[in-house]
């Protein structure tokens, strides 16, 4: 068990962490309270003067420090991650190689991007001018992160924000807080000073302080859209960046790879037990196809084996609580009373829910129309690409989606159409590549995430300009 302690706050209370899979607990950490909240700012403002002083290089060197040691520390990061989180050891396994690579793209960033020459020659009347642009950090940055990927997606804040030389009040879910403190241990350890990041962990109440405080200068969120909303009612005049929830379509054509298509929709609809921002929701299948899809599919939905995910044959583990499952199956129970099919699924002991596969469920049921975070598939039939095109599109958000054919003229007419952050080609909806921008289309989309693209979002042009008066 882990009693992390947090040096830099004192606790009014304790949050007991709890394993998903057997509610055992796996650690303590101090809450912190919102009256806290001038201690926390003070901190992030000395360490906003300590990170914009930092050389270039130095943050660089802590952050590839920081990868190599996390690199050398995998096993113990991935079993934090299942025991806290879980997720199957082998996607925690994959998550902590993820942290190790957005770290070491931050430390590229923190040496590459640094700003441009402007040609002002290139306008009459500046002649006479040279000069620059350069990258300089915004302060302090408030970084809220969710339960579903603890390491990789608060090293996705960190990284970037520690890059362009700013500071960061780290608030991490109060369900999956010990990665993300052991991630700042290992930075801290790695040469970064203390107060650079500053980790507090509470409720409702402190983050709506910590969004609210004029001196934070941007917030980076990641969560469902009520708290999107509360946010960026509360926060004032700053930068906002949100990943928000998605409701994932993926279209199988029927001049796919099929077996491809089913084996890559299967994975991306249960990943991480369906708590997946990406994860593949909705499958439009070409109604030649249809059938044959729908029976494959569902067999091998059945083949996985959900349970400890400690175990390596694991598929699916436990969804986060017992009151998301509840959630996730009532959901199910109002689409069936709707008139949808129950296929397979829908039988949760404790916080297991079993993959579940519905169809011929109605457009006006939540279970279309939101995002589900469950392992929960819609399977749903189409004539022509546009009708396809027509049901991806018809939730008022989304993040990303895919379409699975051999066509090229198709798979572009999809790109183009769709309105998505990202539309993955002969791959499921769930595929992301940590250098690539990230977020979403439509209601709630603000910013993008991706290494370079946060980077650049955390940093400030300054421009130089020089009046060469004798020339």
């Amino acid at each position: 068990m882990h009693n992390l302690a947090l040096t830099q706050t004192t606790p009014d209370d304790e949050i007991v962490v709890r394993n998903p899979y057997d509610n055992t607990i796996v650690g303590t950490v101090p809450e912190t309270g919102a009256e806290r909240l001038n201690y926390l700012i003070e901190r992030a403002r000395r360490g906003a003067q300590i990170a914009r002083s930092m050389p270039r290089h130095t943050r660089s060197a802590i952050l590839e420090k920081a990868a190599a040691a996390i690199d050398a520390m995998r096993e113990e990061f991935a079993l934090l991650i299942v025991k806290e989180a879980g997720k199957t050891i082998t996607q925690a396994r994959k998550e902590a190689t993820r942290c190790v690579n957005t770290l070491k793209l931050s430390a590229d960033e923190a040496k590459r991007n640094a700003g441009e020459v402007i040609p002002f020659d290139s306008y009459a009347g500046s002649e006479a001018r040279q000069g620059w642009y350069t990258r300089e950090p915004l302060g302090i940055i408030a970084a809220i992160t969710p339960y579903n990927d603890p390491l990789n997606l608060v090293a996705h804040k960190l990284g970037p924000a520690i890059a362009g030389g700013n500071s960061v009040i780290l608030k991490p879910s109060e369900l999956t807080p010990l990665s993300a403190i052991r991630l700042v241990q290992v930075l801290v350890a790695s040469g970064l000073p203390e107060e650079i990041v500053t980790v507090a962990i509470g409720g409702p109440e402190l983050g709506k302080a910590i969004v609210s405080a004029k001196d934070v200068r941007m917030i980076s969120f990641t969560g469902g859209f009520t708290t999107g909303e509360a946010i960026t009612q509360a926060a004032g005049i700053k930068k906002i960046a949100m990943d928000l929830g998605g409701n994932a379509p993926v279209i199988v054509m029927e001049n796919c790879n099929f077996n491809a298509a089913v084996e890559s929709c299967v994975s991306g609809a249960y990943w991480a037990a369906g708590q997946n921002c990406i994860g593949t929701q909705r499958i439009l299948i070409q109604r030649s196809i249809h059938e044959r899809f729908r029976t494959e599919f569902v067999a091998a939905t059945k083949k996985l084996k959900t349970g400890n995910p400690l175990e390596a044959d694991t598929d699916v583990g436990p969804m986060i609580s017992r009151r998301a499952v509840g959630r996730a199956s009532a959901m199910v129970d109002r689409a069936v009373a709707a008139g949808a099919t129950l296929l397979c699924g829908h039988e949760p002991i404790g916080n297991l829910y079993p993959p579940t596969v519905l169809e011929n469920v109605p457009s006006a049921c939540d279970v279309w129309t939101e995002e589900v975070f469950a392992p929960i598939v819609i399977l749903e039939p189409f004539d022509e690409l546009t009708d396809a095109i027509a049901l991806a599109n018809s939730p008022e958000y989304s993040l990303h989606a895919g379409i699975f054919t051999n066509d090229l003229e198709g798979a572009l007419e999809a790109a183009d159409k769709i309105d998505a952050g990202g539309v993955m080609i002969n791959d499921s909806s769930d595929y992301r590549f940590d250098a690539m921008p990230f977020g979403g289309f439509k209601y709630g989309s603000m910013g993008r995430e991706g290494v370079r693209f946060a980077y650049e979002d955390m940093t400030q042009p300054k421009v130089v300009c020089i009046n060469r008066l004798n020339r």
